[in-house]
């Protein structure tokens, strides 16, 4: 039997983060892309529909909401929806949710 090399056991996601990280590629462009996905997976089709913009600047995530009503249900629970982001993403990312 061959030996496998590390490279052909890894996963997909692995190898793209192993080729950004090596390459010192920007990584905002593709966590703008992710943390897009990850709130519509996270919030549910409901809240999704009434998301008209998501933007992720440093550490903090602006979210543009058509409804004012449900822009203030979401503003008591920030807190959690930040740690279900970090957690989807797996990574440290939002600190600060700001829903306009």
């Amino acid at each position: 039997m061959k030996k496998r090399r590390q490279n052909e056991e890894m996963v997909l996601g692995d190898l793209l983060k192993s080729f950004v990280g090596k390459n010192k590629l920007d990584t905002k462009g593709l966590n703008q892309v992710q943390i897009r996905e990850v709130w519509n997976n996270q919030m549910g089709p409901a809240i999704a529909k009434y998301t008209t913009g998501i933007k992720l600047k440093h550490d903090t995530l602006f979210v543009q909401l058509s409804s004012s009503v449900l822009r203030e249900e979401l503003s008591y629970g920030k807190e959690k929806i930040i740690r279900n982001l970090n957690e989807e993403m797996n990574q440290e990312l939002v600190k600060k949710l700001v829903l306009r």
